[in-house]
């Protein structure tokens, strides 16, 4: 079995593969303090809950692909593959691993290692030209070519942190639930935030697609937009471009990974 660790910004989402079929899936909070130990014990406990894997932190773990946006746990966990999986077949997403997407950039080396890999999860998944909407800590728009290539992308706040700051920065605003509103008209504050929040980000993300589209393919039908992310549920009934959700299209990157750079399982 394949283990996948994909770690964001605030979430942490690991995957457990059986050849192409995702079994098992956990998301944890990140947390940058946590050491290599730590991080053992924390994969013993959810591991251990699995009936298929061993309680000696996953008895039949044959590989490990990880990718990080968070340079310090990526540190953590090469040093976990190390200590506790030494004999185990290890991939981590950096410069120099095979993902197979030429990356169309003036700076290859500052995309994120889960832009890519979720470029390459969509163009194996639907094909190219496609754009890929993550909604993370940020919301990411990442461009790929009916070649397969990273054309580039786009970054904007996240909802959580639009919440936050609303909360932070409105002297008679508070931090609110994520929650559907009764009417896009809010009869309360609450519901006024909450209209904002979820049609604001929809019209973001049908107004910056629709302009992505237009300069990715000559005719933007041709574009595939897939969503991804923890957050992407909350959006996806108000969006009017997105033709996918695929909530595990980075754990399904990871493990294209791995096969490109040691084999399949």
């Amino acid at each position: 079995m394949l283990l996948t660790i994909d770690v964001g910004n605030t979430h942490t989402v690991l995957g457990l593969f059986d050849g192409e079929e995702i079994v098992e899936h956990w998301r944890i909070s990140t947390d940058a303090r946590r050491t290599a130990d730590e991080l053992a014990v924390l994969l013993q406990g959810l591991m251990g809950m699995h009936p298929l894997l061993g309680e000696d932190l996953g008895d039949n773990i044959e590989g490990i692909s990880i990718c990080s946006t968070v340079p310090s746990v990526l540190h953590e966990l090469r040093e976990v593959t190390r200590r506790y999986y030494g004999d185990v077949p290890a991939v981590l997403v950096e410069p120099g691993v095979k993902t197979g997407v030429p990356i169309l950039m003036d700076n290859p080396k500052e995309v994120g290692a889960d832009r890519i890999i979720n470029a390459l999860a969509a163009v194996e998944l639907y094909g190219g030209p496609a754009v890929v909407v993550d909604f993370g800590t940020a919301t990411t728009f990442d461009a790929v070519s009916a070649r397969g290539e990273y054309v580039g992308g786009v970054i904007a706040p996240g909802i959580e942190i639009s919440v936050d700051a609303l909360g932070v920065k409105g002297a008679q605003l508070r931090k609110i639930e994520l929650a559907r509103p009764r009417s896009v008209i809010g009869k309360n504050t609450v519901e006024a935030m909450q209209s904002g929040i979820l049609y604001g980000f929809a019209g973001q993300v049908d107004g910056v697609v629709q302009r992505m589209a237009r300069e990715l393919a000559d005719d933007p039908d041709d574009v595939t937009v897939i969503a991804t992310g923890g957050l992407a549920p909350m959006v996806l009934g108000e969006s009017s471009v997105i033709d996918e959700h695929e909530p595990w299209l980075t754990l399904i990157g990871l493990r294209l990974v791995y096969e490109r750079n040691v084999g399949r399982l």
